[in-house]
């Protein structure tokens, strides 16, 4: 697939009628997606001209970011390498639904074009056959406890060969999993017709009445948790606060992940959430 380019051109009659119609930006080599939405929102911002919807893809990051500092392996052509800029009216607290709705459509996208069906371990990564071929991060800028922007980056590995030595046992793609080539084209547009429609099921969240975020996050708390092997019953440990262990029991109101443990239960904020084999007895750790 040579002239499979994630090109504008090609790229905007497939997202009509969505709020990333029109505002496509393409580059053949970047240091990051995520950088370069960053300085488009902090220009827009300085000239009170920032646009809702706008989307960065390169067919190469040099320095591709992930969640803890962490690099993201972006080999040219081979993968998306997407960001893009949302205004959400939402508080800063409520952030994390960003990054799992980001999850569920990208899940979507991948079930509409190859068929097959991604594990989603919370909060940011896609997973096939228990390896990483997805992730996502979200960063936000915000005022007053509000969100002014968030940009929300996404790394899909679609048509990679291989992988560096130190990734060949965590990491996979579409390709070396079906052992088929894949359109990017086709998997874009639909990637960001899905996160069309999941954004603007939060926004109806966001302005559904009702006394709580409890009661207007739930359809999106119910969908993300029937989509994730993660939410319920996964022995894992949890690289927070010193590191701790113990069994996912769901999310609590705000999306983030309840842990139950010897100790007690605790809620995993942030942390990198990593599977360990459960013993028939398990309670927690």
């Amino acid at each position: 697939m040579e002239q499979d380019l994630l090109l504008p051109e090609s790229l905007g009659p497939l997202v009509r009628n969505t709020i990333f119609a029109g505002h496509i930006h393409h580059s053949l080599q970047v240091e990051s997606t995520n950088l370069l939405a960053s300085r488009a929102a902090a220009a827009g911002r300085n000239s009170d001209k920032l646009s809702e919807g706008e989307v960065f893809l390169a067919e190469e990051q040099t320095a591709g970011r992930g969640r803890g500092n962490h690099s993201w392996y972006s080999e040219r052509g081979a993968g998306i390498y997407c960001s893009l800029i949302l205004r959400p009216q939402i508080k800063a607290t409520d952030v994390l639904w960003l990054s799992l709705i980001a999850a569920v459509a990208s899940q979507d996208a991948v079930k509409e074009v190859t068929g097959g069906i991604a594990d989603i371990r919370w909060p940011n990564d896609l997973l096939l056959n228990d390896k990483k071929f997805c992730g996502i991060l979200t960063e936000v800028h915000t005022e007053s406890n509000h969100v002014h922007h968030a940009i929300i980056g996404i790394g899909m590995n679609v048509n990679h060969h291989q992988f560096p030595d130190e990734l060949r046992g965590t990491a996979t793609s579409l390709r070396l999993e079906t052992g088929m080539e894949w359109s990017r084209l086709e998997l874009t547009a639909a990637l960001l017709k899905s996160l069309d429609r999941e954004y603007r099921a939060l926004l109806r969240a966001v302005h559904s009445p009702g006394p709580s975020s409890a009661h207007r996050y739930e359809p999106i708390l119910r969908r993300v948790e029937a989509r994730s092997s993660y939410a319920h019953g996964k022995h894992v440990h949890v690289d927070e606060h010193g590191g701790y262990s113990g069994i996912t029991d769901g999310l609590d109101a705000r999306g983030f992940l309840r842990v139950r443990t010897e100790h007690g239960l605790r809620m995993a904020i942030s942390g990198s959430v990593r599977p360990l084999p459960r013993r028939p007895d398990a309670a927690g750790d």
